[in-house]
């Protein structure tokens, strides 16, 4: 399936694709192991869920008191389609009568304040949580004024008195989303498509350790939920499952984990050369360099040579492994977004071939 595929189908009025919530729990668990207070005394916004499907929502107020948050704000864009009928982000697909005044037509606001047992069965989980939203205890819900757009100024005000923004954000926005988190300040984990770190609006962001890749979908797989049908390429939606499968889609952030420092293991230039895996450099007299630039093409990030001082290209690939302590992002071989000491020549070619996507890196001087 093509990459474009997922964000139009988020743009289209009929398709909404909600993440697993094994795949934040892992996502969240990463973070919680290299600093187990990251979440502590924060306030966290989902600002593109609706409380009703959204896994961000289950996922963070079954863990309120586990992460120890301070409050858990969600906002929604549009009616959820489920309102008045199934709160199926509850898991137990059990059918919640209609309640008079709960909101239909408009975007919804959740602010989770505090949990505990609230039908006496001495055991927290979602049903409390229903159960405080209908009696109004210490928790908020009611709907927004506009639609929930994420730039609308009672959402904004919301993403000021936060701490840490975590949701899957529409993709066709996405300079607009990360522009907005950066002016304001904030700390965010975000899922979008790994092409935007070539978008010159977020590939500075990168460069400047502003930014960088999260811990990663398993096998670099996302699979996301839909409970509207459509036309897919063969093996990409399980109709079993309701599992929709994209590749080339990764989480963003600015929280550390521990996967980002993990001294990536290479080989010499000459080990390279003789011993690689990759029947591209097994075998060569030497690495190529491009036709167009003084930099050695490196295909593969395991092939990076642990000697070598000068430039190299390499696949955009390369950030899932990108050490900080190890490597210097120079920039994309592209015009726009070179170093000034760079001559403008555009892509990288090779044999008269251009590459997509190559990064400029190199080794930090005592980090090889």
């Amino acid at each position: 399936m093509t990459n474009s595929n997922l964000t139009q189908a988020k743009k289209a009025k009929n398709d909404e694709f909600y993440t697993q919530f094994p795949d934040i729990q892992k996502e969240i668990e990463a973070y919680l192991d290299y600093d187990k207070n990251v979440f502590r005394n924060k306030v966290v916004y989902c600002n593109c869920d609706d409380p009703y499907e959204s896994n961000f929502f289950r996922y963070f107020v079954l863990n309120f008191k586990k992460l120890g948050l301070k409050q858990l704000i969600t906002t929604s864009y549009k009616p959820s389609p489920v309102a008045n009928t199934q709160l199926e982000l509850f898991g137990d697909n059990k059918t919640i009568k209609k309640i008079k005044g709960r909101p239909k037509i408009t975007a919804n606001k959740f602010i989770i304040n505090e949990v505990g047992d609230r039908d006496g069965d001495k055991d927290f989980d979602l049903d409390d949580i229903a159960l405080q939203l209908r009696q109004n205890k210490n928790n908020e819900w009611e709907p927004l004024k506009g639609d929930g757009d994420f730039r609308s100024d009672e959402c904004v005000e919301l993403l000021k008195k936060s701490d840490i923004v975590v949701t899957n954000p529409p993709f066709s926005l996405f300079r607009q989303y990360v522009k907005q988190l950066v002016d304001h300040k904030k700390k965010f984990l975000i899922i979008g498509n790994m092409n935007a770190i070539t978008y010159k609006e977020i590939f500075p962001l990168i460069k400047e350790n502003k930014m960088w890749m999260g811990n990663g979908f398993h096998a670099g797989n996302a699979y996301f939920y839909t409970p509207n049908t459509r036309d897919f390429a063969s093996g990409v939606y399980n109709e079993k499952t309701g599992l929709v499968k994209f590749r080339n889609v990764c989480w963003f952030t600015n929280l550390d984990h521990g996967r980002r420092h993990q001294l990536l293991k290479l080989q010499t230039m000459e080990d390279n050369l003789k011993f690689s895996k990759h029947k591209e450099i097994r075998g060569k007299k030497s690495y190529d360099k491009y036709d167009n630039y003084d930099v050695i093409e490196v295909p593969f990030t395991d092939s990076i040579p642990s000697d070598y001082d000068g430039i190299m290209g390499v696949p955009k690939s390369f950030l899932n492994k990108y050490n900080p302590d190890q490597f210097e992002i120079l920039g994309q071989l592209r015009n726009h977004s070179l170093p000034k000491d760079f001559s403008r020549n555009g892509d990288a070619k090779l044999n008269g071939k251009d590459l997509f996507s190559r990064l400029a890196i190199r080794h930090k001087k005592n980090k090889k």
